[in-house]
């Protein structure tokens, strides 16, 4: 991996508009391993995706990140500092490996879900009977007394069983934030997606940038490829003068 300049990020946020959630994920890893095989890294568990894109996004924008939580028990807004060390699980898997257990009864086997599935599922739409297609991209063999059976014919209690086995086992893919309201003392947990919140950082990024570019280029004719090569302190500067 390697950091990303600020025409490869404007080109795959440009990309990324007509794109959905994982696929501007992938834009953003693809553009940052030049050397990588792209199926490789669709591959990857969402786990060993998102470890990916946090360390891109500290590349990227630094270090701290900052957002609004509102509380559900009195509805306050809460101002949230953190940093991406605070969002790191140092056991995040690397790859879909094959796992297996027994529960009820059952005998299961399955990988971790990865981009793909997200994509493929992103497709089909809609929420209803999300979590059974997503077992069945994932299941590689279910059998009862020897007996093979589908994915949706497993009994519930299975279910949690082998979505709580991924958890565990792919613990980044689920990053959830302790939170306690300041107010009324009510705690909650907030789940963290780096994927929603680095493409909505790009986007104000991108355009603001714009807008820079925009700005410079009528005042001093030039091209927009010198001006993203610019530093953005010398940028500023060149803002400054022409502010005035």
């Amino acid at each position: 991996m390697r950091p990303l300049s600020a025409a490869e990020l404007l080109s795959v946020w440009e990309r990324g508009a007509a794109q959905q959630s994982a696929q501007r994920a992938l834009a953003l890893l693809v553009a940052s391993c030049p050397d990588a095989v792209p199926d490789e890294l669709a591959a990857l568990s969402i786990g060993g995706r998102d470890a990916r894109l946090l360390l891109l996004r500290e590349w990227t924008f630094g270090p701290q990140l900052s957002g609004l939580a509102v509380c559900p028990g009195c509805g306050e807004r809460l101002e949230l500092d953190l940093d991406v060390g605070d969002l790191r699980v140092a056991d995040a898997a690397e790859s879909a490996e094959e796992f297996s257990l027994s529960a009820a009864g059952f005998d299961v086997r399955f990988r971790l879900p990865n981009s793909r599935d997200l994509i493929a599922l992103a497709r089909v739409g809609g929420a209803a009977g999300g979590r059974c297609r997503l077992l069945e991209r994932c299941l590689l063999s279910a059998a009862r007394d020897g007996a093979e059976c589908e994915a949706c014919e497993l009994p519930a209690d299975v279910l949690d069983a082998v979505a709580d086995e991924m958890g565990r086992a792919d613990p980044q893919a689920d990053v959830q934030l302790s939170l306690s309201c300041p107010d009324c003392g009510h705690r909650w947990e907030m789940p963290f997606d780096i994927v929603s919140y680095f493409w909505g950082e790009l986007h104000a990024w991108a355009q603001r940038t714009l807008r820079e570019v925009h700005t410079l280029a009528v005042a001093y004719g030039w091209r927009e490829a010198d001006i993203l090569a610019m530093s953005p302190l010398r940028r500023e500067i060149y803002l400054q003068m022409v502010g005035g």
